[in-house]
């Protein structure tokens, strides 16, 4: 299932914030709650660190959002904010009937998910130009996987509550008409 993982990159965050949307296209089924699926969402910065980690239930045709800013950026497990950061999300059936980043399983990965996001780029001379483009489908090693289970649920139980991000809103955002 090559779009069970899926990543992209957000930059020039000290210019202005940046979006994710996130929608479950049905694949897994189309009725509530059995074509349910979780959008597992993992923050690295520059330096490769997973900084944040949290989770999105998305229900067949549900839309949902994320301020890079004010959602996956809150409440990163270090105070630095950094300029760019890689999201990389999987995308799974609920374990329990719950969603939880530090539990993703290779069984539980499945198809359906679509991902989109916004970001400022460069322009030479003439300031930045916010893009849209959709996330990348890669393929998840089981080493990724662990480490990012591993990560995740340190965060999740030792952290003091840094490093989960905020919640997913309803809607979808764009990039803003310049």
């Amino acid at each position: 299932m090559l779009d069970s993982f899926q990543v992209r990159y957000a930059t020039n965050l000290n210019v202005s914030d940046s979006n994710v949307n996130l929608t479950n296209v049905g694949s897994a089924g189309g009725t509530d709650p059995a074509g349910d699926i979780c959008a597992n969402l993992y923050i690295f910065s520059p330096g490769q660190q997973l900084s944040a980690c949290c989770s999105c239930p998305l229900t067949p045709n549900h839309l949902v959002t994320l301020s890079v800013q004010k959602d996956v950026m809150k409440n990163l497990l270090t105070p630095a904010l950094p300029m760019s950061i890689t999201i990389a999300i999987a995308a799974t059936t609920e374990v329990g009937g719950t969603c939880n980043a530090s539990n993703v399983q290779p069984a539980n990965l499945v198809s359906g998910l679509r991902a989109w996001g916004t970001t400022w780029h460069a322009i030479k001379g003439s300031g930045f130009a916010e893009t849209e483009t959709a996330f990348s489908p890669v393929i998840l090693s089981t080493s990724e996987l662990n480490k990012m289970n591993s990560y995740c649920g340190f965060i999740q139980t030792i952290a003091s509550g840094y490093g989960i991000c905020g919640p997913c809103q309803t809607g979808a955002s764009g990039a803003r008409k310049q």
